[in-house]
């Protein structure tokens, strides 16, 4: 209850499960970590302490559900970018590898989040699983036009890229490297072009 008022401020029912996952993802913008409370979650979304465990056993449980609204998001974007796409495979994997960094730089705390322990962890979640699984289908589409075996390595080579050239721009690893966005957006797209493109 509200130390203020004595009252939390209401919710509707059926929205509640909703609302404690976009306040924990704008935690996560806001203080780029998880490393918050229920209880704390619980204060932001104005509902009473007990409610995030009408919908989450605990706090790892939440956290994964978040994580697989992060994959779904990142899915949708990568979708998004290779509709009404047309020309080499290895420009769209290019264009998907630019829309993940892009993803990975807008909230680096959720990106950390999607692949991190909490992936790991027992008994694993459905909803985070199928969610992964589903971001990977979108990359591993993009790359069914190279034909035979050659689909799956070159979208884990592609994977490979640009999971670690978002995680070196995160830690900003990279020399010299733009702090703006469209520097940054123009750097991932050499990069990445220049990788696709190369020779085998």
């Amino acid at each position: 209850m509200s130390s203020e008022t004595g009252r939390t401020r209401p919710y509707h029912h059926g929205d509640l499960r909703r609302a404690l996952i976009d306040t924990a993802l704008q935690i996560l913008q806001e203080e780029q970590n998880w490393e918050f409370t229920l209880r704390e979650l619980a204060r932001r979304a104005g509902v009473s302490h007990a409610a995030p465990y009408k919908h989450f056993a605990d706090k790892r449980e939440l956290l994964a559900e978040v994580a697989a609204v992060g994959f779904r998001a990142l899915r949708q974007a990568m979708e998004a970018a290779a509709a009404g796409h047309e020309g080499e495979p290895e420009e769209l994997l290019a264009v998907l590898g630019e829309t993940y960094v892009a993803f990975a730089l807008e909230s680096p705390a959720r990106f950390r989040l999607m692949f991190g322990p909490v992936r790991d962890d027992e008994p694993p979640v459905p909803a985070l699983q199928s969610a992964a699984g589903e971001a990977f289908e979108a990359l591993r589409a993009a790359g069914a036009g190279s034909g035979g075996g050659e689909v799956d390595t070159r979208t884990l080579a592609a994977w490979s890229l640009v999971h670690g050239l978002a995680t070196l721009l995160i830690d900003r690893r990279i020399p010299g490297a733009p702090s703006d966005t469209a520097g940054t957006r123009a750097l991932v797209a050499r990069i990445i072009r220049a990788s696709v493109r190369a020779p085998a």
